[in-house]
């Protein structure tokens, strides 16, 4: 029986050659566990999937992007589309520096791509740079730590988009009685975790 798959909580930006098989796939399991719905390419598409329309669909749809940065990111086209879309979104993204520096990040002209992309590509790169985030050395770095990082760092970014979201319908749509909304699941999963993250 084929089921509904639900909307991603959390749309993972990444360089597969680099970081599919170590931060970017534990990292997928590890929100799994916690009960939340991540997107990860090589999870959430199957065999006759349209590439572009599968992954903006999800980029549109998800609450929070992570963008997992490493050595060859700025190499791949999908990893840059993908960070310039979660930006002209307005989505809330959590850069994860992996095996390399902020200013080590470049978006390079091979003669490939159109000037207006790599535009919006630059545009994105900057956006994320200053934005703060985590960082991991994949060689010397605590993994468990470096994944309950992470983790915290994305509920929060869960819990303050759900907030604003909350606080907008409130401001445009009365409540018709005064019952308080049941948890979502992740949420409950997240008690069940007690992660520690701060009020």
């Amino acid at each position: 029986m084929n089921q509904v798959q639900k909307p991603c909580d959390v749309f993972i930006n990444h360089r597969g050659i680099d970081t599919k098989k170590n931060v970017a796939g534990l990292l997928y399991y590890h929100l799994r566990r916690l009960g939340l719905h991540p997107f990860l390419d090589s999870k959430s598409m199957k065999p006759g999937d349209r590439l572009f329309d599968k992954i903006n669909a999800g980029i549109r749809q998800c609450k929070v992007g992570v963008a997992v940065f490493s050595p060859d990111y700025c190499k791949s086209y999908f990893c840059l589309h993908e960070l310039a879309l979660m930006m002209e979104t307005k989505k809330k993204v959590v850069p994860i520096f992996c095996n390399v520096k902020p200013s080590e990040l470049k978006v390079l002209d091979y003669g490939t791509c159109p000037p207006k992309d790599l535009e919006r590509f630059s545009r994105a790169l900057e956006d994320a740079k200053n934005t703060v985030g985590l960082t991991f050395d994949t060689s010397s770095g605590d993994w468990s730590e470096f994944l309950e990082d992470a983790s915290e760092a994305i509920i929060k970014s869960l819990m303050e988009t759900e907030a604003a979201a909350q606080r907008i319908d409130f401001e445009f749509v009365k409540p018709t009685h005064p019952r308080p909304r049941a948890a979502s699941s992740w949420k409950q999963g997240i008690l069940a975790f007690d992660l520690p993250f701060e009020q």
